[in-house]
């Protein structure tokens, strides 16, 4: 999946700079656009002008990196490693992987609007601007049998990296539901048959959910990725970080940190943040601090944990 997605992402950036007119091109429409490229200021298309970006907006982008700590999907191919030996290499890979492909995303838009701009298609907006790769390549498939045939390698690319995300997730949504909380609070002695039927039904069930929320061609890949995101990484971020570094946690700190991590989530998104101004913050953020806050406020309450 990984060597699929790389060459599909090589042959987006490759192509769309040609089509653009090359990388000066690129770079001269970027660098036209006021407060496009400068870290403090940010461009405003609708009135074509140069907007401040203020430290708190940067503050938020930047918290991002919490949810790291709360992925289960990225956290159980560390947990599942072979030879912890391997820990090291896999960081460095890991990072290096992130950074590399995180960078040319954020290309792949400067050139797809470097695209835009030499007149290949119409501006895209909203949730439409997330479907670039797939107006690339579809712009590539009428450029003849060998184009055709590298399109169809961009889109198996994106299909590979949704799988690569989407099977973990569900693998682990599966596992909770028929082994976390089916056998080990309900029916502790479920035939390990009875359990794979769960597991099976647990997939199914988020798979047709997920198919009603893609059905909404206006709804934003990146905005329910982002609550998402937010939803991991302030339920179990904290409590991983403070299950590893600090030997006071508890299991009643544990439940009421993960507890209140996800629930802020929601109360932040919808009732907090529409007020705007200096409310206007990633909700990952504050969530995440007041799971740590009431994770170790909690576990100080109550009795040290026992040796085991």
């Amino acid at each position: 999946q990984s060597i699929i997605m790389s060459i599909a992402l090589v042959i987006v950036f490759v192509f769309g700079i040609s089509t653009a007119g090359g990388i000066e091109a690129v770079a001269d429409h970027a660098r036209s656009l006021p407060g496009y490229l400068t870290m403090f200021t940010t461009y405003d298309p609708t009135t074509g002008t140069e907007q401040a970006y203020p430290l708190l907006n940067i503050i938020s982008m930047l918290a991002w990196g919490l949810g790291y700590f709360g992925m289960p999907h990225i956290l159980l191919r560390f947990m599942a490693i072979e030879d912890e030996e391997k820990l090291t290499l896999s960081r460095r890979v890991a990072t290096t992987w992130v950074v590399i492909s995180l960078a040319v995303a954020v290309l792949i838009g400067v050139v797809g609007l470097g695209m835009t701009a030499a007149g290949e298609f119409d501006l895209l907006e909203g949730s439409a601007s997330e479907t670039i790769i797939v107006q690339i390549a579809d712009l590539l498939s009428k450029h003849g049998v060998i184009a055709a045939i590298l399109a169809g390698l961009i889109l198996a690319g994106i299909l590979a990296s949704t799988m690569s995300t989407a099977d973990s997730q569900l693998l682990a949504a599966s596992s909770s539901a028929s082994q976390n909380i089916l056998k080990e609070v309900f029916v502790k002695d479920m035939s390990e048959k009875t359990g794979m039927v769960v597991a099976r039904v647990t997939v199914l069930i988020i798979a047709v959910i997920a198919m009603f929320i893609a059905r909404d061609s206006n709804s934003s890949v990146f905005q329910i990725v982002s609550f998402a995101w937010a939803g991991f990484g302030a339920s179990f971020g904290p409590l991983v970080l403070l299950a590893l570094f600090w030997k006071r946690s508890t299991f009643q700190g544990a439940l009421c940190g993960m507890v209140s991590g996800g629930v802020m989530v929601f109360v932040w998104k919808y009732c907090v943040r529409p007020l705007g101004g200096a409310w206007n913050v990633y909700e990952l953020l504050p969530a995440f601090i007041v799971a740590m806050v009431v994770l170790i406020a909690v576990s100080l309450a109550t009795g040290e944990p026992s040796k085991e």
